[in-house]
Parts: C-alpha cells; structure tokens; sequence
C-alpha cells in the first residue's frame, strides 16, 4: 500500500505525492505523483531537490526538472540519441 501525501499545484488541483516510490535523479530523487488518491492515475513527479512538480520526460524515459535541472537518465539509452 503507497502512503500518499496530497499537495496543491500552482493551478489549484490536488495531487498526491507517493513518497516511497522513488527514481533517483543527479541531484536528488524524483517522486510519483498520481492525480488521485487512490494511486491509480500517474499524474508526474515531484522533483526532490528542489520541490517541483515542473518536470519533463521524454520518450526515452528521461526525467529532467525544468527548475533545477535534476536529471534521471533512461534506464537504456543509446549514446546516437545524445
């Protein structure tokens, strides 16, 4: 069972942050958000490092935070795509 925490975003909806489901990042981890509270629907991540929900992933599985520049490499990358 995830413990979620629910939190605010800047436009006013509610999300829930599960703080045990983890992917580490270079500067800090990145967090599961899901948009509800019963961990069903994944909404992002929430940035460790500097408590962001402005986050990115592309199709290779890449989680960078546009506020601190937080990086998760993909879990297979081929160095072409650099």
């Amino acid at each position: 069972m995830t413990d979620l925490q629910s939190q605010t975003v800047a436009s006013g909806k509610t999300v829930y942050v599960a703080r045990d489901e983890v992917e580490r990042g270079s500067k800090g981890p990145f967090y599961v958000v899901y948009a509800t509270d019963d961990a069903e629907n994944r909404w992002g991540y929430l940035c460790g490092n500097c408590d962001s929900f402005n986050t990115a992933m592309d199709t290779m599985g890449r989680i960078e935070c546009n506020e601190c520049g937080n990086v998760r490499k993909p879990d297979e990358w081929d160095a072409a795509h650099e």
